[in-house]
């Protein structure tokens, strides 16, 4: 839920510091006061994308903090994991944003800079926003599916759907792919043929394509290896090299020994790096004689090098994209020899996938009838108590000849206000007003399987007044038992049943207009008058006393 709100320099708003509680807070005011400002403040913790507009004139920044708890943490902390962030501490998640004009934007978690797609991750898991367009929404097939699928908790059913439906159209786009492909002509057929054969020529093994640079390298630098091995060999075995000198060094250790038997071991020691040079000098010659390459031999060594390289060049330069590109043009010269035979057994497995697809989307649809029996008598319980006393709501699954996305079926919402009248599609029959009272009766419905603590309302009571009015409040606060629900509203039945209640007004008597929100619901004397206010003059003793009747016993 959310525990506390700072906003600071946020369009005509100077700074407030907010605290909430669980329940229903009610939000109310003039039109015109800026009650979405506060809502645009929510909306940049939640990851909403903004301008430098938003600052406040005269303000080199904005700021908008807040302060979440959970009371069971892990998805989120989850989800803080996953992004590299730090997790909640105690259950409170830290959100930060600041908007500067000379300066990039920043955004913190939990005192750890984040960015803008991590703030809208998380702004998924605690927030939910519904504003005067939602009603339209209903209008939508795919909103009225998607309400349909989340009552009936069809995701498991989905998802496997969705996992078989891809794996089909997969393979459908690759029958295309390879019946789109024209029958290459025997030119280039034998070139194709050619290329491959220098492919498989060369030996593309790590170890080979190393073995082969190495010596390349060396013949490309034999003339210079050759001098310096030659080089050593002749220090050391030479006619004025090391293993000369050493004679007449052994000569005396042997001497030294017969004079001294304890220095034999001495003696011993430098006839073995007599040994050891002498192979020493044997080796250095044997390598000067392997870096003469014949003319053959480094022609051949050239060869391949050239090919390599070649290879290298036309597909990328690593080893593994070379090898892809052997085996992807083995593969196209395999299907043209038997292009009718691919299509063929690619159709085979295409049958196999439709077949799970169909099975799978069947599935789905009984899922889905069965939810929207007991979506529509319940929703239609709901719209009865928002004033359709003789309402028809039906949801109507219609099976597709083929299956799409989101399945085999469509889902459309019918609707008959009055009695007698056959239930018709919502695009067809519904006002502005009745969209928004059947909407409110599904999300009544809803609340209940929404994972997210905070529910956001923007006038979505606009259109409905009256005793339906107290209904609606009494909607707002049956979902409040289950989330922290936050509404803006014009209805004074509807603030009345909040538990919270802040106003947002607008002072314009100084040089310039400030907006200033303020919780109200401590103050009894100041509720009744913003109640009367809504309800037409907050000086009228009618109107004050129909909002101390409204109040009751808050």
């Amino acid at each position: 839920m959310l525990q506390s709100l700072r906003i600071r320099n946020l369009a005509l708003l100077d700074e407030v510091a907010l605290d909430f509680e669980a329940g229903f807070t009610a939000v109310t005011g003039e039109t015109g006061a800026g009650k979405s400002i506060l809502l645009g403040g929510l909306g940049l913790l939640a990851g909403e994308r903004a301008d430098k507009t938003v600052i406040r004139q005269g303000a080199d920044a904005c700021e908008v903090e807040a302060s979440l708890f959970f009371a069971e943490p892990n998805p989120v902390d989850v989800l803080l994991a996953e992004l590299d962030l730090p997790p909640c501490e105690d259950g409170v998640l830290i959100l930060k944003r600041s908007i500067a004009r000379e300066k990039a934007p920043k955004v913190t978690v939990n005192g750890s800079l984040a960015t803008l797609a991590a703030l809208q991750r998380l702004g998924e898991r605690w927030v939910d926003f519904h504003g005067p367009s939602e009603p339209r929404r209903l209008l939508k097939e795919s909103c009225q599916l998607e309400l349909l699928d989340l009552f009936g908790q069809a995701g498991p059913a989905l998802g496997s759907y969705r996992t078989a439906y891809t794996a089909w159209r997969t393979l459908q786009a690759e029958r295309d792919k390879l019946a789109g492909e024209t029958r290459l002509a025997p030119d280039q057929i034998d070139f194709m043929r050619n290329q491959l054969a220098r492919m498989d020529a060369l030996d593309l093994g790590a170890e080979a394509i190393e073995a082969l640079e190495r010596d390349f390298s060396r013949m490309s630098r034999a003339q210079e290896l050759t001098e310096l091995s030659g080089e050593l060999s002749a220090g050391l075995a030479g006619d004025d090299g090391v293993q000369s000198r050493l004679a007449a060094l052994l000569k005396a250790a042997r001497q030294l020994a017969a004079l001294d038997p304890a220095s034999g071991a001495l003696g011993q020691r430098l006839e073995s790096a007599a040994v050891e040079l002498n192979d020493l000098a044997a080796e250095f010659a044997a390598l000067g004689q392997q870096l003469q390459f014949d003319p053959e031999q480094a022609e051949a060594l050239t060869n391949r090098m050239n090919t390599w390289l070649e290879l290298k060049r036309r597909h990328g330069g690593e080893l593994a994209a070379v090898i892809a590109a052997r085996e992807e043009l083995r593969a196209r010269l395999e299907a043209q020899g038997d292009l009718a035979g691919a299509l063929a057994r690619l159709d085979g497995r295409i049958a196999a996938a439709e077949k799970g697809v169909r099975s799978e989307a069947k599935s789905l649809r009984a899922v889905r009838e069965k939810a929207a029996k007991e979506l529509a008598k319940v929703a239609a319980k709901g719209i009865a108590q928002l004033g359709f006393k003789k309402a028809d709501f039906q949801i109507r699954i219609t099976a597709l000849a083929e299956p799409g996305p989101s399945g085999d079926s469509s889902c459309e919402f019918m609707f008959s206000p009055n009695v007698g009248e056959a239930p018709l599609p919502l695009n067809r029959i519904a006002s502005s007003g009745e969209l928004a009272r059947v909407m409110l009766a599904l999300k009544t419905v809803l609340a209940d399987l929404d994972g997210v603590p905070l529910l956001v309302f923007d006038e979505v009571d606009a259109n409905v007044g009256g005793e339906i009015g107290r209904v609606v409040g009494e909607k707002m606060a049956a979902i409040a038992d289950s989330h922290q629900v936050l509404c803006v509203t014009h209805l004074p039945q509807v603030a009345a049943q909040a538990t919270c209640h802040l106003v947002v007004s607008k002072d314009q008597s100084g040089d310039r207009a400030v907006v200033r929100i303020a919780p109200i619901q401590a103050n009894r004397k100041g509720r009744v008058s913003e109640l009367a206010r809504m309800l037409g003059d907050r000086t009228a003793k009618s109107a004050l006393a129909h909002a101390e009747e409204l109040l009751g016993k808050r």
